[in-house]
């Protein structure tokens, strides 16, 4: 790919620490400029590598920038959006790594219409249970799945460019509609997580928590791992997309009842049928889908 000359990451946690840390291993990049809002966070990204300088403001990070990646909490992205506005210079080619895409592509809407053609929506489906710069390493996006979800107004050189950076960083590639793209995620993504933490909360709040923790084995471990995660992010995702993660749990809620009929009834052959599906279904998933 094209080299970029300057690089801006504005949130350099996890997700932008580690696309700056694969760019630079790739040597696609020749700096990197950090923005946000934590300075502590911005300097020990700073001391460690990850970014070659901190910007001060908008005015100074966008000067002659090439390419900026917003990689903040989704509820942070408007008043970001708002403050690059007015400094957005006509080469500049942005995306952003938000888990929902219809409260983003309106932050865009709202605040970017000068710039619609270089700003491209994007969602690295990647992760892990630690957050923070200190927490991001260069090969996150090795094989993991990129989703870019194009606005009509894009130009077509400013897509291919975002799949570039993508690519640079190891990831493979996917593109679908922001609509299609919160509805897929809701289901198995933000439910998951929401599940997740209530039953950590849950059963923190019980008077025998420490007992209950001290006994919880493997099984809760893969269960709740992800409950791990950033607090702020998965509330702006979860409200963000709330009207399709409601309609998910909704879903849910209902198999729930359904196996809680089973459970009240004594019914086994109920469950073991629920139990026999579902392992098959995680299994064809497994096999087709895990490490690939």
């Amino acid at each position: 790919m094209e080299t970029i000359g300057k690089l801006v990451i504005c949130g350099v946690g996890l997700i932008g620490g580690s696309v700056a840390l694969a760019l630079r291993e790739a040597g696609v990049v020749k700096h990197i400029v950090g923005i946000g809002r934590s300075s502590e966070s911005l300097l020990a990204a700073r001391s460690a590598g990850v970014v070659d300088e901190i910007a001060d403001g908008w005015s100074e990070a966008l000067a002659g920038a090439d390419f900026v990646l917003v990689a903040t909490p989704v509820g942070q992205m408007d008043a970001v959006m708002a403050a690059m506005a007015p400094h957005l210079e006509p080469q500049t080619v942005v995306t952003d790594a938000g888990s929902t895409k219809r409260d983003v592509i309106e932050a865009v809407y709202r605040h970017l219409d000068a710039n619609l053609a270089r700003v491209v929506p994007s969602h690295p489906i990647a992760g892990a249970e630690k957050s923070g710069v200190g927490a991001a390493f260069s090969t996150l996006y090795q094989g993991r799945k990129v989703v870019v979800t194009p606005l009509p107004e894009n130009d077509p050189a400013a897509i291919e460019r975002v799949r570039a950076v993508w690519g640079a960083c190891g990831a493979v590639l996917y593109q679908m509609s922001p609509q299609e793209h919160d509805r897929v995620f809701a289901a198995v993504s933000h439910l998951p997580h929401l599940l997740a933490f209530g039953l950590v909360h849950d059963l923190a709040q019980r008077a025998n928590a420490e007992q209950l923790f001290s006994y919880a084995a493997s099984g809760f471990r893969d269960f709740t791992r992800i409950a791990g995660g950033h607090p702020e992010m998965w509330r702006d995702i979860c409200v963000a997309n709330r009207q399709a993660l409601l309609g998910e749990l909704d879903a849910y809620l209902a198999e729930l009842a359904l196996l809680r009929a089973y459970l009240m009834s004594g019914d086994g052959a109920g469950l073991e049928g629920i139990f026999g599906e579902a392992r098959d279904a995680r299994n064809a998933w497994a096999e087709k889908h895990l490490n690939n």
